[in-house]
């Protein structure tokens, strides 16, 4: 049974994002859709000095409206940029089991996919988990495929049996569309560990209990 998770690739996303690539034969990154400006594909949110959340956000290149994730740019400054946007969070200063990642963070440069993907890559790395990785812009899927129907055949073409996908996604698919494909359709329960960044996490948690809470939770 081939079992894949297809999701977006987050900018230094929360601890249980990783469970989808912990608990699957594949992980597909989704960079053939939109862009979503709100979304959590260039920003996240670490703990300042007093505590409190404040965002960090990678410098882009203003895009279109309408830009594929794929077709994002790093504005020209970008490597610089993100260093100077760090330098308020103290986990930017500080040593500890995230320094690999951080080293990463900094090294803004290419494209924001190739970089976005490479720090999920090196997450998985620190915590201990397979890299098996395709990018759905690598399978020529035509862009009428919309919606759902962009997603079955994504999983068509890779062959799965099983979609896993996470727990705020039960709205968007319909268990019986899955069904008629040969696909199992599943849901991961509620994350039960601490939210806020996978860089924020490294840098504060057990390394080891983390890794065991994102194969299992």
């Amino acid at each position: 049974m081939a079992a894949i998770a297809i999701m977006q690739p987050y900018f230094l996303p929360y601890a249980g994002y990783f469970r989808l690539i912990a608990q699957t034969d594949l992980f597909v990154i989704y960079d053939c859709v939109q862009f979503p400006r709100r979304g959590w594909l260039h920003r996240n949110k670490l703990l300042d000095a007093r505590g409190e959340e404040q965002w960090l956000t990678l410098p882009l290149k203003p895009a279109p409206q309408d830009v594929l994730i794929r077709d994002l740019q790093f504005a020209d400054d970008a490597r610089a940029a993100i260093g100077d946007r760090l330098r308020p969070f103290p986990v930017a200063a500080r040593g500890g089991a995230h320094e690999p990642l951080l080293h990463r963070v900094r090294q803004a440069e290419g494209s924001p996919g190739d970089y976005i993907a490479g720090l999920l890559e090196e997450a998985c790395r620190l915590l201990g988990l397979r890299w098996n990785v395709v990018r759905s812009s690598s399978l020529d899927v035509p862009q009428s495929y919309r919606a759902q129907d962009r997603i079955l055949e994504i999983a068509r073409r890779l062959g799965a049996t099983r979609y896993l996908n996470a727990p705020g996604g039960r709205d968007l698919y319909d268990a019986e569309a899955f069904g008629a494909a040969g696909i199992e359709l599943e849901f991961l329960g509620p994350w039960g560990g601490a939210g806020g960044s996978i860089l924020q996490r490294l840098a504060d948690d057990e390394l080891a209990v983390l890794g065991e809470q994102i194969r299992h939770g």
